[in-house]
């Protein structure tokens, strides 16, 4: 009886004693919703949980929300694709160091229509500047997304200026995420950029379809970054780094090139390309 008495005693405090990583093995990510939308992520993850052990909880943002999110500390990895902004994160002192992981492209999508005559186009500079010229609706995500970031970028080279003086009721900012933004574009009949992962898992197409593609400058990289544990101490290092690790190896990288909607292949890793 002494026996059991004891070890009801002491189960709470062996319990309190375990080492917290292994009481919660996970981690949370902040990435975008490129990621999550285009279900790569539900086809990567369990791969890495059967392999480590390690729970990945995902919060899906657009990459300015997922950066500041990794800033405030509540997210232990950032998995993002604007690199202008992750290199700010990395000067900021938010990380040590940037992993470059897998690129696809972006996508001008449009009504099958085609109001702003753009169709089989390959230059998206042009096809912008025909679609301000004619007034065509058009859908921005409006949310500091890398999506966004990359929209914004694009009519600059086209020496429009939006959001500023050339902006018009033919152009509109919903401040969600991709698939919102490709939802309003077909009940709007308007144009909208979108990432070919989002696009190609996309159900509600309806007659929206492929304007412009092909351009270098639709280009769309992603990086994963572990949050720096000396900016914040709940960071889960090992854990971060382990899933980071796991990414950029040869197995992950094939996980990534595995996935595929219909036989069509929607990222293309390339962590062993120290220049993207």
């Amino acid at each position: 009886m002494v026996t059991r008495r004891l070890l009801l005693v002491l189960a709470p405090l062996m319990v309190l004693a375990l080492p917290a990583a292994a009481q919660d093995k996970s981690i949370v990510v902040s990435s975008t919703t490129s990621t999550q939308d285009s279900g790569l992520f539900g086809h990567i993850l369990p791969l890495f949980k059967a392999k480590t052990g390690i729970e990945v909880k995902v919060v899906a943002q657009g990459t300015g929300q997922a950066l500041d999110t990794g800033r405030r500390g509540d997210a232990d990895v950032v998995f993002v694709h604007a690199k202008p902004l992750e290199e700010k994160f990395l000067a900021e002192g938010f990380s040590l160091k940037r992993y470059p992981v897998m690129y696809n492209d972006f996508v001008l999508i449009g009504p099958k229509n085609d109001p702003a005559g753009i169709k089989g186009s390959k230059d998206v500079v042009a096809a912008l500047t025909a679609i301000k010229a004619k007034a065509s609706p058009f859908i921005s995500r409006g949310d500091n997304s890398g999506t966004h970031a990359a929209e914004l970028a694009l009519w600059k080279v086209a020496n429009i200026d939006i959001p500023g003086a050339d902006k018009g009721p033919w152009y509109k900012e919903i401040g969600q995420g991709m698939g919102a933004a490709l939802n309003t574009a077909a009940a709007s009949e308007a144009y909208v950029l979108s990432d070919r992962g989002t696009w190609i898992a996309f159900k509600n197409k309806g007659d929206l379809a492929i304007a412009v593609e092909g351009d270098k400058r639709l280009f769309n990289q992603y990086g994963v970054m572990l949050v720096n544990p000396a900016k914040h101490a709940n960071v889960k290092k090992e854990l971060g780094q382990q899933f980071i690790d796991w990414l950029v190896s040869a197995e992950g990288q094939k996980a990534i090139a595995d996935y595929k909607i219909d036989g069509e292949q929607l990222f293309y890793p390339n962590a062993n390309d120290p220049s993207a």
